[in-house]
């Protein structure tokens, strides 16, 4: 049984719903999957993620590894901290969420004497923005001077890019591949309600490779352009260092095997997954796990070099997930209980440990990273 939405909640969505179909005669009727997804999250002011609605840990929709425990954020500042030094730059976090990660990178990167000048955080949301801002002049009050939030890409960056659960959240198309070749599901709105509906892929790069997919008549799918559009951006402006990306995720032979004929797209409401992508349109988070080969090969393609590719389990140990967990006492159970239980989420191959992975693309200078020396996967991309 799913939660029922408040009163201003349903409203809310009522709002959204009336935006889109909008957009939908506007268009004459239909819009790709893709429009439909930025739409729900994006549209200013109405989206999922651009309007006030709690989305993160167990009060939101749905839980990421900076709010289960600050053991990740602490890891990740230490994996980062060489790229730091060597190219005496900058940290740019995309998507910054509620925040919580930012905080718990700069405490541990302060700690490790290895703070960057300047902090950026690239947040499409003023809410969010709002949110980070608030919970950095709490908990980081002194380190609030180095951070900036940008609405844009800077034109040149030296340092890390960092992307936690950014790249599922970007816009997918979704195809369906028939006996006469790929088409189209898209949106159309019926007796007040979001349809799915099939058409001819007019996109050329979608068409392209959805064709050299070439999988099976039945099969649907997503295939996520947006993503390696970014990669490609974010590729335009590094001129010496690091990215970094961790999501769920799969390499393409995995991605798109046969037994996953039916997608990996899915709405998050109140940590309840969905099949349903048009149920209750801005009130709910829209994902796709990542296709990692095609986000690999969009960064080579950019003048990238692949630096690693693992799983979430075997990066964070080899950063030192384990050295800081060990920190705290086992013999202080009140302590090391929740920290330990939150480290088994996000290492254990049945939770987080193997179904999120992270990429390593570098430019210039930047060291080899710890995380990669055992259980690198660039092989399988």
């Amino acid at each position: 049984m799913l939660p029922t939405p408040s009163p201003d909640a349903l409203a809310h969505s009522r709002h959204v719903t009336a935006h889109i179909a909008a957009l939908i005669e506007a268009a004459g009727g239909w819009i790709p999957f893709s429009r439909y997804m930025a739409a729900a999250l994006y549209a200013p002011g109405l989206g999922y993620y651009a309007a006030g609605a709690t989305k993160f840990g167990w009060a939101g929709d749905f839980t990421t590894a900076p709010e289960i425990t600050p053991l990740f954020g602490r890891t990740l500042a230490r994996a980062i901290a060489p790229a730091i030094a060597a190219t005496g730059g900058d940290v740019l976090e995309l998507g910054a969420g509620s925040g919580r990660l930012a905080v718990d990178l700069l405490g541990e990167l302060e700690r490790l004497d290895a703070l960057p000048a300047r902090y950026a955080i690239l947040e499409p949301s003023p809410d969010l923005a709002a949110r980070q801002r608030a919970l950095l002049a709490d908990e980081r009050p002194h380190l609030l001077a180095r951070v900036c939030w940008l609405d844009a890409l800077p034109a040149a960056l030296n340092g890390v890019i960092l992307g936690n659960e950014v790249l599922d959240a970007l816009p997918v198309d979704v195809v369906r591949w028939t006996d006469v070749g790929p088409l189209a599901r898209g949106a159309t709105h019926e007796q007040g309600r979001f349809v799915w509906r099939e058409r001819p892929i007019d996109d050329d790069a979608l068409r392209a490779r959805a064709e050299t997919l070439a999988l099976a008549p039945g099969y649907v799918s997503e295939i996520g352009l947006a993503a390696e559009g970014l990669i490609r951006a974010l590729a335009a402006c590094l001129e010496n260092g690091l990215i970094l990306m961790l999501d769920y995720g799969f390499e393409a032979g995995v991605y798109y095997h046969p037994q996953r004929y039916m997608g990996t797209l899915r709405a998050h409401y109140r940590h309840h997954a969905l099949d349903d992508p048009f149920y209750l349109p801005g009130l709910c988070d829209l994902t796709a796990h990542v296709d990692f080969s095609a986000v690999a090969r969009a960064g080579t393609a950019a003048g990238l070099r692949l630096a690693g590719y693992a799983s979430q389990a075997h990066f964070l140990i080899g950063s030192g997930l384990t050295e800081l967990l060990m920190a705290t006492s086992p013999e202080d159970a009140a302590a090391w209980l929740p920290q330990s239980n939150a480290v088994q989420r996000l290492v254990s191959p049945a939770e987080m440990g193997e179904l999120f992975k992270v990429l390593a693309l570098a430019k210039g200078e930047a060291p080899p990273l710890a995380g990669f020396a055992r259980g690198d996967r660039r092989h399988r991309l």
